[in-house]
């Protein structure tokens, strides 16, 4: 009877992978196949749209609402530049990863297999945003209306730098996008069994 009371023995709950890889490794591993660089990349702008309605569209609202208020365009550009510069910078020093690239198992390294410090994650940003400029040429070239924007600019986010892979002259696996070549970083694949739980 007291067998039948008695609490059932714990099982030990398994354990996910979290093994630290060494810098030699993580250089080692191959870069992100196209279509894994612009599934990332989507999933990525679906979290930004998350980011930026939490931190702009809330308090610029609550501005609009209570004191009839509204940034300029310039301001409203330097400040979603800055809220998204720090989204990035953090998790990149962080993990290496943000959240969509730690769904689709990418991670952003240095040359060296090193995690990102704060000045180069800064570079890296700054010269991941330069697919903007072509944008505002584009823009200003075609009259494009509000909407036509939003479009352009998301189709140049979600391929223009996927496919700047295909000027890199390294093997296949190790081909970077152009702001990874200009920053002297890496954007690599991680394993399979790779789970990270931050």
């Amino acid at each position: 009877m007291k067998a039948l009371l008695a609490p059932p023995k714990a099982t030990p709950a398994p354990q996910a992978i979290n093994k630290a890889m060494t810098p030699a490794e993580l250089n080692a591993l191959p870069a992100p196949k196209f279509w894994r660089r612009v599934s990332c990349a989507l999933y990525e702008q679906l979290v930004l749209l998350g980011v930026i309605a939490l931190t702009f569209l809330v308090p610029n609202l609550a501005l609009g609402i209570a004191f009839g208020v509204s940034l300029p365009s310039w301001l409203t550009f330097l400040y979603l530049y800055t809220v998204l510069g720090i989204y990035f910078v953090w998790y990149w020093t962080k993990s290496g990863q943000t959240l969509a690239m730690q769904t689709w198992r990418v991670r952003i390294i240095t040359q060296h297999g090193d995690a990102l410090d704060k000045s180069k994650a800064v570079w890296r940003y700054v010269y991941g945003s330069l697919w903007l400029l072509p944008c505002i040429g584009i823009q200003a070239l075609l009259q494009l209306q509000r909407w036509q924007i939003i479009e352009m600019l998301f189709a140049m986010a979600l391929f223009f730098w996927p496919l700047s892979t295909l000027l890199d002259r390294a093997k296949n696996l190790q081909s970077q996008s152009l702001p990874d070549r200009l920053a002297g970083t890496r954007i690599v694949e991680l394993p399979k069994n790779m789970v990270t739980l931050f």
